[in-house]
């Protein structure tokens, strides 16, 4: 017989990479993808806990030391970066730039549909951690681990990531 505890990593890693999937093949802006997709485990997860207490303590931001703990009994971090690139609508402005070719220029500024194209896939992903009842919880926190980490390149302006866990009781939940 097969102890759940022995197969809980692995099948909890296995929903990982189908969050990935489901946010990859999320719609898209002009069918152009500008994600960037990473699962982190194992050690990994210590090394970004360890950067959002640094981090905490730096900006005296003490949520950050919250998630950190949340990430260290995390099983896996699901991390999704968005390029800010423009679409080359010649008509929009939904950014605050006139068109896609003035926001080009003002390559800090996130085009809207960065942020939609993001959204989509964070919302396609967690939506597969619910098909299989995992615990899990979106994570300004860990995302700006991973870029001062620069696990992204530094394309990857905006990153989230999704941390999950399957316990007797939702470690994402009544967080002090």
């Amino acid at each position: 017989m097969t102890n759940e505890n022995d197969i809980k990593s692995d099948s909890l890693l296995i929903i990982a990479g189908l969050m990935a999937i489901a946010a990859r093949t999320a719609p898209k802006g002009r069918g152009i993808s500008n994600l960037d997709i990473k699962i982190a485990s194992g050690e990994d997860l210590e090394i970004l806990a360890k950067k959002m207490t640094e981090i905490s303590k730096l900006h005296n931001q003490a949520f950050f030391e919250r998630d950190a703990k949340n990430i260290r009994n995390s099983t896996a971090v699901i991390l999704l970066g968005v390029k800010l690139n423009s679409l080359g609508l010649k008509y929009c402005g939904l950014c605050g730039f006139e068109n896609c070719d003035t926001k080009s220029k003002n390559q800090n500024f996130p085009c809207t549909f960065n942020n939609i194209e993001l959204g989509i896939a964070i919302g396609s992903a967690v939506s597969v951690a619910a098909t299989h009842h995992v615990d899990n919880r979106i994570m300004y926190t860990v995302g700006m681990a991973a870029r001062e980490l620069k696990i992204f390149d530094d394309r990857y302006k905006i990153i989230m990531g999704i941390a999950i866990s399957a316990e007797n009781k939702n470690i994402y939940f009544d967080r002090a």
